[in-house]
């Protein structure tokens, strides 16, 4: 009988081929006895048997919340999803010193890139160049970039300072630009510490050529960016929705695009994916992409290398490193979205 300690890997809505790199399938295999590691769900009454051995679970999604008090030697859930499950019970675990853990950092590089991509192609007018160029409307040289701008020197707004904005903070640096942001959860000492400035967020939104919505989705920012705080906007700037919808008021976000009242960039939609006939696809000066930020096939394997990582200090007694853990204060605040529609897949 093995002596190796047992994890059970399911992760789901994740293949496994996607996530782990084979070298580190085989770190798992040799430190670890897997359970199931399969792509399909692994059956409850499997999982329950599992439950009571494991030291580590791997998942997409917590499915099976009565698993957690038969799971007596679990020190860690790590989930390969993005987020925090909301179906875990985050007091037992802080009590039983059980790591909850999320592989959120793997996406901030991705996603962080494409922000920068969207924005600069809101800025500079690429994609209405690319439309008119195509249809022979195009206006050469000067006359083409008479409303078009360049990143360099402007000042740069973040609402929410986590993983992602910490990512996408040194790809502005060669900008130049001045980059102010507005965390509610951030100390002001530790943004200055960070090289950024903490402002208000009516402050942030009236005063910044580029904002980036970066916020997780939680139980004290739906639909934060009113109506009336997008008004605060200024007519030139670009606004890039990165996070998620749900942190604005997506009908008056599509009413004040449609009206030119400035620009946008965005890869989040509160219904996923998006009705044909919604209105925002056909604003001429907003740049749309279909939820493609993260989940660059090349950049995913870096989920299974964080898990891996972690797995191993875990099994060690040390604490995880390279994930991010779920915090006391913060678990119960956060918010799980399924922007997608029923029938999607």
């Amino acid at each position: 009988m093995s002596t190796k300690p047992k994890v059970i890997l399911d992760p789901a809505q994740r293949r496994i081929g996607e996530i782990f790199a084979d070298a580190d399938l085989r770190r798992l295999h040799a430190m670890a006895d897997v359970i199931w590691g399969r792509d399909d769900v692994m059956p409850e009454d499997q999982f329950l048997a599992a439950a009571p051995d494991a030291t580590a679970i791997i998942c997409g999604r917590w499915r099976y919340p009565q698993a957690l008090p038969l799971a007596t030697n679990l020190k860690a859930i790590l989930e390969v999803g993005g987020g925090f499950p909301p179906t875990i019970d985050y007091e037992e675990c802080y009590r039983r010193k059980i790591r909850v853990l999320s592989c959120a950092p793997a996406f901030g590089p991705q996603v962080a890139e494409m922000a920068l991509g969207m924005a600069i192609a809101a800025g500079r007018e690429i994609v209405v160049g690319d439309s008119a160029m195509r249809s022979g409307r195009e206006k050469w040289l000067h006359a083409g970039n008479e409303t078009t701008f360049t990143l360099y020197g402007k000042t740069v707004g973040m609402i929410g300072y986590g993983g992602l904005a910490r990512a996408l903070r040194p790809l502005l640096e060669p900008f130049g630009c001045r980059v102010l942001v507005y965390d509610p959860w951030l100390g002001q000492g530790y943004l200055r510490s960070q090289g950024v400035q903490p402002v208000g967020l009516d402050e942030l939104l009236s005063t910044c050529r580029v904002i980036f919505v970066l916020a997780v989705p939680s139980s004290e920012n739906r639909a934060m960016l009113s109506r009336e705080k997008l008004e605060l906007i200024r007519p030139d700037a670009v606004l890039a929705l990165i996070s998620r919808a749900h942190v604005v008021d997506f009908d008056a976000l599509t009413d004040l695009v449609l009206a030119g009242r400035f620009r946008a960039a965005i890869d989040v939609f509160p219904v996923e994916p998006l009705p044909a006939d919604h209105p925002i696809r056909t604003a001429p000066n907003v740049v749309l992409s279909a939820h493609r930020a993260g989940s660059v096939r090349e950049a995913m394997t870096l989920i299974g290398e964080m898990v891996v990582d972690d797995v191993e200090c875990v099994l060690r007694g040390l604490p995880p490193q390279r994930m991010l853990s779920a915090q006391p204060e913060l678990a119960g605040r956060y918010v799980a979205i399924s922007a997608r529609r029923p029938d999607s897949r």
